[in-house]
């Protein structure tokens, strides 16, 4: 399927929505985000094994920690965007990709290429976050 695109296609309105061409595009905009994140977490990884010294200076050794804990809650948050670029992969599986999971009406193709892994339409996670704000506040 990846002879359907060429390098400069960009899904377009004038065309049916979710066609094989914007659900490769789509797939294979994911699937390099992925292999992204997962060349960075291995080199964190690698960092974080070679950092693997006593420093005998408490202040060294704090700052090193504080490094090590800011790396780890990186680490954390690329392993649950993974599960959300997966779970968008099989929704492009499934054929769901692209419908907003609560209104079920086709989410736009800007906020798609701006955020591949969105799964609410901008009107349903605009009320999605004025209802967080408001159980938030009391």
């Amino acid at each position: 399927m990846s002879d359907v695109l060429d390098a400069t296609y960009k899904p377009s309105d004038d065309e049916p929505f979710m066609n094989e061409r914007q659900l490769e595009y789509f797939r294979q905009k994911l699937l390099a985000w992925k292999d992204d994140i997962l060349k960075e977490s291995k080199e964190t990884l690698s960092h974080l094994q070679d950092e693997n010294h006593v420093l005998p200076d408490i202040a060294d050794r704090a700052s090193s920690e504080t490094d090590r804990s800011l790396e780890l809650r990186t680490r954390d948050r690329q392993r649950k965007l993974i599960s959300k670029i997966d779970a968008a992969l099989k929704r492009i599986e499934d054929g769901s990709y692209g419908y907003c999971e609560e209104t079920g009406d086709p989410i736009s193709l800007k906020r798609l290429d701006a955020r591949p892994i969105a799964t609410l339409s901008i009107e349903a996670q605009e009320r999605h976050e004025r209802r967080e704000r408001v159980y938030r506040d009391d």
